[in-house]
């Protein structure tokens, strides 16, 4: 094979890969559109309400739509591509400044580890079986509490979690995540400048309210008092005003998703 045609082959593998990853984003803005669809009907008191508000509850709809099973296989492949991008992204990091390159090389690995934290939920889903992430999140947090020292263990997971919340609402105040766009100018420009920091607020509280949870769980010694982001949602509703801040939540993760799917489009790779 020649030099030029091997320079062929790669770079086509290279765009076969980076339309990959792009379809990632378009799976997670499916992901979550459907769980701010049902947050806001169990805001609501909606049908949809009884639904899981979590990843497992969205993949779970995928599936039992019409060519479900072919749908989750699209979500694995997307998602296991965009995190293989996040770790590549990870290894050339190349910030002069070493705590900065150390900072964002966590970023990326652990965003990378969430990825394929959905793809094996979906994996799951695909292969005939039922996964519930609330179920996983409290035996998750039975085993740690079972072990010496596991409530300051757990405390130090959701803290975590809230710190990763956090992060996301910071990411949307100060519109960070432009830095990894190509953006188109004018008004195409600045409404997917707005999605994204609607987005990420919305996105950090529910992630946020989550990592509570974890903390509330290890401080009462009661495993079920954690149960990830559906159960961060509904406990919203608990608040004063809860119903209103709930739904508010819900409009912004289906605003995040409607982001994501601009992401997919003008995402760098």
């Amino acid at each position: 094979m020649s030099s030029a045609s091997a320079a062929a082959d790669k770079a086509q593998d290279s765009t076969a890969f980076r339309v990959a990853a792009r379809i990632g984003y378009v799976v997670l803005g499916l992901i979550h559109l459907l769980i701010g669809v049902v947050a806001v009907a169990v805001a609501t008191g909606g049908a949809g309400g009884g639904e899981n508000a979590d990843q497992s509850g969205a993949l779970q709809r995928v599936h039992d739509a019409p060519a479900g099973a072919l749908l989750l296989w699209v979500v694995v492949l997307g998602l296991a591509a965009l995190a293989v991008w996040q770790i590549a992204e990870a290894i050339l990091e190349r910030d002069p400044d070493a705590k900065k390159a150390w900072g964002h090389r966590a970023k990326f690995i652990g965003t990378a580890v969430a990825y394929l934290a959905i793809a094996g939920t979906a994996l799951s889903i695909a292969l005939g079986a039922r996964s519930d992430s609330a179920e996983s999140t409290q035996t998750l947090s039975a085993r740690l509490l079972a072990v010496p020292a596991g409530v300051f263990l757990l405390v130090l997971v959701g803290l975590a979690v809230a710190a990763v919340g956090v992060a996301f609402v910071i990411r949307g105040i100060t519109r960070a995540f432009t830095k990894h766009l190509s953006l188109p100018s004018g008004a195409a420009g600045r409404g997917i400048r707005t999605f994204g920091t609607v987005g990420y607020v919305a996105k950090g509280i529910a992630v946020g309210v989550a990592g509570v949870l974890f903390v509330v769980a290890a401080l009462k010694n009661d495993p079920e008092a954690a149960g990830g982001i559906d159960a961060g949602l509904r406990s919203l509703a608990a608040l004063p005003l809860g119903q209103v801040v709930l739904w508010l939540v819900g409009v912004g993760l289906v605003v995040y998703g409607l982001f994501c799917f601009a992401r997919a489009r003008y995402a760098r790779m």
